[in-house]
């Protein structure tokens, strides 16, 4: 019979309810008996003892927030009587760490197909990619990204226009009694499954070509110098991730941003840099001579780099980003530990991992700190977490702010206990380096990399460091995804996996249910990515053609 309440870390007192729990219903758990004298709902907590003004809640192990009223033994914990609060963390208290790694036994000789790219990287795609170096090409690249992928075989299936086009009849037809009485179209786009698999290719003149991406975005000029030179590395780190294999880059010309900036950074973040790079400047005569020129040498690259295949690679060329985005009460009970081994797998194994969000690790510091190999590395990342909360504290707002609405729905009433549950995407793996955002991640072993929690501005930052796949558990639902890397959408519960399965990858609630371990769950996992990367099969994000992409321009955004 699947448990119906969980205590996370001994240390622990708050209990989490995995199942609606009604008003005076008796608690049997750890020979303890819990009256509870309000409902709990699933993915909330109730306390253990006695709380008074002041006293501390503790969950993770860690202290989650203090008691703002007084709290009954086995009364739930809420925004009414419990506030934010976190311990102090410095490099003066950092502990010895010690770590034992998993036993990696069945992964060691196993690889994907993948790309191989000069600089030794391995691709899990392979992307030819469009950029602008200001917002004043947008409109072009968005001409250009409607000639190639319609012609190319790369546009999303049209649907909705053809739905368009029959109420267009009927509304010529004088028939709105018609529409308003019509039933929502039916979805027979996907067949609701697991497995999300590759658009055909047969009709497409370069089928090594996995798609063209195009971006867009309101920067490189008009800004401050420093958010140009920040978009200058990121739109680099995008160019040199292993899954782009050359790139088309349109420039006004007389922006912030300039054509020789982007290439000189490109090749100071990776010397070795060897792929197909195309640099148009519009303000070199008209228009047409721009986009005529463009089109030329961008099919001319395509027939390039279709002559890539993919080759076999071993599991430590995966560089892979660690996210969370609509996160709720089995986040850091569920899908959260269970890519959290992953990642300690694949640390293992000689590969990269990434964990971001610094607002989300707001109350774990210390820990974190514990881990970091080397002092310069954990005062880094003080100083980063020191600043960014600084920032947001001027204008008002604070990590303790973090919390949505649907994350305090669901059961993360403090920022404390969301990135408690959040951080447990990292593993236990030691941190083996500290990067500010849009530096490359060139170090095997777990990165700590500075973004927003915002999912698209985390996601953006991590694949401009160079992950070739990302990890993203959601318990409340999110279609994000990446231009150019697959984000694979892990369910913290199987609910949702049922309510939206149009955008769920993979689900780990067989945890809650006690159906699977955590590193059963997580091996499973491992085998879906083996697919993913080799290109047996693609994410729900891929297929809808979610290909988010927003900067972070530094300013206060949590």
């Amino acid at each position: 019979m699947p448990a119906i309440v969980l205590k996370v870390h001994p240390a622990d007192n708050v209990i989490v309810a995995l199942r609606n729990l009604a008003a005076g219903e008796q608690i049997e758990f750890d020979s303890q008996t819990y009256t509870l004298p309000y409902a709990v709902g699933a993915k909330h907590k109730f306390v253990t003892e006695d709380r008074q003004p002041g006293d501390p809640v503790i969950m993770y192990g860690v202290l989650v927030g203090k008691a703002t009223q007084p709290i009954r033994r086995g009364e739930p914990i809420t925004t009414f009587n419990l506030k934010h609060d976190a311990d102090p963390y410095s490099l003066a208290k950092k502990q010895p760490y010690r770590w034992q790694p998993p036993d990696v036994s069945r992964w060691q000789d196993r690889t994907f197909m993948g790309y191989h790219r000069a600089d030794g990287r391995v691709g899990t795609r392979n992307y030819w990619l469009v950029v602008p170096l200001v917002f004043c090409e947008n409109r072009n690249v968005l001409i250009l990204k409607d000639a190639f992928e319609r012609e190319l075989g790369y546009a999303q299936p049209e649907m909705y226009r053809q739905q368009v086009h029959e109420l267009l009849s009927l509304y010529r037809a004088g028939e709105m009694d018609v529409i308003r009485k019509m039933q929502p179209f039916v979805d027979v786009s996907q067949n609701h499954t697991l497995t999300h698999t590759s658009a055909p290719q047969s009709g497409r003149p370069f089928p090594n070509v996995d798609g063209i991406k195009f971006l867009t975005h309101e920067m490189g000029c008009g800004g401050t110098r420093q958010d140009s030179a920040v978009l200058c590395s990121l739109l680099a780190g995008m160019i040199n991730n292993p899954n782009v294999a050359g790139a088309t880059v349109l420039s006004l010309g007389c922006q912030h941003l300039q054509a020789d900036m982007i290439s000189a950074e490109i090749r100071r973040q990776n010397p070795k840099f060897n792929k197909p790079l195309l640099l148009f400047e519009q303000q070199a005569g008209t228009e047409y001579a721009l986009m005529s020129q463009a089109v030329k040498e961008t099919f001319l690259g395509l027939a390039e780099i279709n002559k890539l295949t993919r080759q076999p690679a071993p599991l430590s060329a995966l560089t892979v980003g660690l996210k969370c985005g609509g996160s709720d009460g089995f986040s850091g009970i569920s899908a959260n530990p269970a890519i959290g081994h992953l990642s300690d797998v694949i640390v293992t194994l000689g590969g990269k991992t990434v964990l971001a969000e610094f607002p989300e690790l707001n109350g774990v510091e210390q820990e974190l700190i514990n881990r970091t190999v080397n002092d310069a590395d954990a005062q880094k990342f003080i100083d980063l977490m020191g600043g960014y909360s600084a920032q947001a504290e001027a204008v008002g707002s604070g990590f303790d702010m973090n919390p949505s609405p649907g994350n305090i729905k669901d059961g993360l009433i403090t920022d404390a206990i969301k990135s408690a549950g959040a951080a447990k995407k990292g593993g236990t793996a030691p941190v083996a380096q500290v990067l500010d955002y849009a530096e490359p991640v060139n170090t095997p072993g777990l990165t700590l990399l500075c973004t927003p929690g915002n999912d698209v501005e985390a996601t953006t930052g991590m694949a401009g460091s160079g992950t070739n796949v990302i990890l993203f558990t959601t318990g409340l639902g999110t279609p994000t995804g990446n231009p150019v890397c697959p984000v694979v959408k892990i369910s913290t519960n199987t609910a949702l996996l049922n309510r939206m399965p149009d955008v769920i990858d993979f689900d780990s609630g067989p945890i809650i249910e006690g159906e699977q371990t955590i590193e059963q769950n997580a091996d499973a996992l491992l085998d879906y990515i083996v697919r993913l990367a080799s290109g047996e099969t693609i994410t729900a994000a891929e297929r809808l053609g979610q290909d988010d992409f927003i900067p972070w321009k530094r300013g206060v955004s949590l």
